[in-house]
């Protein structure tokens, strides 16, 4: 069985200022331990739900916006048994690596030294670790080297949209996904560049058709409209199974996709 636990399910700037949700990302266990998109609190959240961050064996960072990237170096400190062990790895957009024009890099030399594998997430590439496959997949985004994740598990794909808005080379990629997990800002008839609508994703879930969709990274709009409707008209328009996450939600993908 794999084991997703939301540590967080707001995004954007105003949400990530005032903490209307956390922005500690997404933890997965499977044979690895991932932690996804680890913003501000990401450490402080898994103390609270009782997960041991010196066991994370991959770190994969869509892109450099500060509640996708803060608390990094803080878990590779936890990966690395204080930098005293040179294991684990990252996968990363080239900007949190190693800085692209307008973005510095966000993990620094002396943490990415102590982990035994680093990888420069591009679009497309395919990294195996253990026996999971990650693939980075296209965005459309503000950090043009931003990528989101496709993750093949025993138990099927998990694929995340990371921050994007869409076009048919964009969606493409979550073909065959069990589960999608999109980073939805936004509420119904309200759209901000780079990122999904409630109307972006129905498109995605109309010509995709994942057996669950779950939706995160809410914006302080989309949390004052209501997650929950939000998600029901989602699931109404598309057909799609749909479910707003909420902060310390737990998804086991077995068999079945249990919440």
């Amino acid at each position: 069985m794999t084991l997703i636990t939301f540590l967080g399910t707001c995004g954007g700037r105003f949400a990530t200022i005032y903490q209307t949700r956390s922005t500690g990302g997404i933890f997965i266990e499977d044979s690895i331990n991932i932690s996804l998109d680890p913003g501000p609190g990401a450490i402080l959240r898994m103390r609270q739900e009782g997960i041991d961050p010196t066991k994370i064996d991959l770190l994969l960072v869509s892109h450099c916006h500060p509640d996708h990237y803060t608390d990094v170096d803080v878990l590779i400190e936890a990966m690395t048994s204080g930098c005293t062990q040179k294991c684990g790895t990252i996968i990363a957009s080239e900007s949190v690596i190693s800085g692209i024009e307008g973005f510095q890099p966000k993990a620094s030399d002396y943490h990415l030294s102590h982990l035994a594998n680093v990888h420069v997430a591009k679009s497309a590439e395919t990294f195996s670790i253990d026996d999971i496959q990650i693939s980075a997949t296209s965005t459309i985004h503000t950090d043009p080297s931003g990528v989101g994740f496709r993750i093949q598990t025993k138990n099927g794909i998990i694929t995340y949209t990371g921050d994007t808005s869409i076009n048919e080379d964009v969606i493409k990629f979550y073909d065959e996904s069990r589960l999608l997990i999109l980073a939805l800002t936004t509420p119904i008839g309200i759209r901000l560049h780079h990122h999904l609508s409630p109307e972006d994703a129905v498109i995605i879930l109309k010509e995709v058709r994942p057996e669950k969709a779950l939706l995160t990274h809410f914006g302080l709009r989309a949390i004052d409209a209501g997650p929950e409707s939000i998600a029901k008209w989602i699931q109404e328009e598309s057909g799609v199974d749909t479910m707003a996450a909420q902060d310390g939600m737990r998804v086991n993908l077995g068999e079945e996709i249990e919440i």
